[in-house]
C-alpha cells in the first residue's frame, strides 16, 4: 500500500455556513475550530493546513451557561503602565458580538505557526445577512 500526500495546491477547500442562534459559545467553538483544522477529512495531517472555510452567521445570538455573562472577564493590555483592560462577556457582547466567538475558537486552534493562517478563513457576522451568499448556492 502506498501512502499519499496531498500537496498545498492540491487541497480542496469546502465552505461551511454555521447558524450560532441558540448555540452554547464553548462547544460551537470546538466545532468552528475542528472545521478550520481539517479534522473531519480522511487525509488529515497536523503540520499541513487542510482545512476549510467557516461562516457563521448570528453571533449576537450565542447562549451561555451559568453566571458567565457577569463573571466570565476577558483580559487586554494596552501596553502601557497600569492599563489592564477588563471587559465582562456580558460587555463584550454588546459591543462586538464577533470578538467573543473569533477569540474562542483562536483559543481552541493549536498554538503553532498555522493557527493565524486558519483563523484567516473565518467570518463571523452578528446578524443573518453575510456577503458569502453565493459560496452556499451552488
Amino acid at each position: 500500500m502506498k501512502t499519499t500526500v496531498v500537496k498545498g495546491s492540491q487541497v480542496e477547500r469546502s465552505w461551511h455556513l454555521v447558524d450560532l442562534k441558540g448555540k452554547t459559545l464553548g462547544r460551537i467553538c470546538t466545532e468552528i475550530a475542528q472545521l478550520l483544522m481539517g479534522k473531519g477529512k480522511i487525509d488529515f495531517s497536523y503540520h499541513r493546513d487542510d482545512g476549510d472555510y467557516v461562516v457563521a452567521i448570528n453571533a449576537a445570538d450565542i447562549v451561555t451557561t451559568g453566571r458567565k455573562l457577569k463573571q466570565k472577564v476577558y483580559y487586554h493590555h494596552t501596553a502601557w503602565s497600569g492599563h489592564l483592560k477588563e471587559l465582562t462577556l456580558g460587555e463584550l457582547m454588546r459591543k462586538d458580538a464577533r470578538q467573543v466567538i473569533t477569540h474562542g475558537v483562536y483559543g481552541m486552534l493549536p498554538k503553532n505557526k498555522l493557527r493565524d493562517v486558519r483563523m484567516t478563513r473565518l467570518k463571523v457576522f452578528v446578524g443573518a445577512d453575510h456577503k458569502f451568499a453565493e459560496k452556499f448556492t451552488k
